[in-house]
């Protein structure tokens, strides 16, 4: 099961930081991965990291802003988001595929979601 949060509302320019909880047994294969869907469009891949050893992967619009990163003691990812823009606002979510994968990231390849959370980036 996974449980997002973090999610409100900020100014352009702020940061946040999202968190997702992992309960239940995971593995060292799994791959845990951020999508974001904002309103009227499909949802999009933002970071994924491998839960053993680190390897970590970031969108093109959110390289060098968004950092995707996990603390496996707590069985918890994050999504550190700095510079915020009006367009990254969107309901995140949390996913889980059970192996890390070498090519495009998309909703099809993963294996379980968590319910999202609201981020609205707004002056």
């Amino acid at each position: 099961q996974l449980q997002a949060s973090g999610g409100g509302l900020v100014q352009p320019g702020d940061s946040l930081r999202l968190s997702c909880a992992v309960s239940g047994r995971t593995s060292s294969s799994y791959a845990m991965a951020w999508f974001r869907q904002a309103p009227g469009k499909e949802r999009e891949f933002v970071a994924a990291i491998k839960w053993s050893g680190g390897s970590t992967l970031h969108a093109d619009s959110v390289k060098g802003r968004f950092t995707v990163s996990k603390d496996t003691a707590k069985n918890t990812v994050f999504l550190r988001m700095n510079s915020l823009k009006p367009e990254d606002t969107a309901v995140y979510y949390c996913a889980v595929r059970t192996r890390w994968y070498a090519g495009t990231w998309s909703v099809e390849i993963m294996d379980y979601w968590g319910e999202g959370t609201q981020v609205t980036v707004s002056s």
